[in-house]
């Protein structure tokens, strides 16, 4: 049996179909919006459709952007001879959120994962290679720590190394306020690998 009426139905079910909002958030989500003042509504809806219409990839790192070059690649104060290697536009923000990293990045829209299908081909890896033949020293590669990642990190540090140019890992270990006797033999043995002297 309906509850609301077709259009309140279709709203939560495109709503329900953005991640991580279930069928309970796309209610709440949907009644907020129709409790809502219909110029902020439009706001919504036009903020929407134009960053759809006109977000696209950085001519350079392949971030999302609304220009050719992205605010990071066009920043001529960044060091431009190093290049952070991420697999989404969240991981480069998290980075940036740090404020400490003055390099640029290039972010590869994925990791290679041969059980889902997804392949060098796949990612943003052919533009990365086409990066190194300008001034690059150093490529730090900053995949995430799972299978799919390391997997990425290994395959990456094979095509750059022949280039000559330095090629470094981001460590991983313990998170902060970890308690060890929790953490896993694998998490354990990168914080291990990669200590560092104090």
């Amino acid at each position: 049996m309906d509850y609301y009426s077709k259009q309140i139905h279709q709203l939560i079910e495109e709503l329900a179909r953005l991640p991580g909002i279930g069928a309970k958030s796309a209610q709440r989500l949907a009644f907020h919006i129709l409790a809502q003042p219909p110029e902020s509504v439009h706001q919504l809806a036009k903020a929407l459709v134009d960053a759809r219409d006109h977000v696209r990839y950085c001519r350079e790192c392949f971030t999302l952007t609304d220009q050719e070059v992205c605010p990071i690649c066009a920043n001529t104060a960044r060091d431009h001879k190093t290049i952070m290697v991420v697999e989404t536009t969240r991981d480069l923000a998290a980075y940036e959120k740090t404020g400490k990293y003055e390099g640029v990045y290039h972010v590869l829209h994925g990791a290679i994962s041969p059980m889902l299908g997804i392949g060098p081909d796949d990612i943003k890896l052919k533009e990365l290679m086409i990066r190194l033949q300008g001034d690059v020293e150093e490529v730090i590669i900053a995949t995430n720590s799972s299978l799919e990642g390391e997997t990425t990190a290994m395959y990456l540090s094979r095509l750059i190394k022949p280039t000559q140019i330095r090629c470094s890992r981001i460590a991983s270990g313990v998170p902060v306020g970890g308690d060890l006797e929790y953490t896993d033999e694998v998490t354990l043995l990168r914080a291990l690998e990669g200590r560092v002297e104090i």
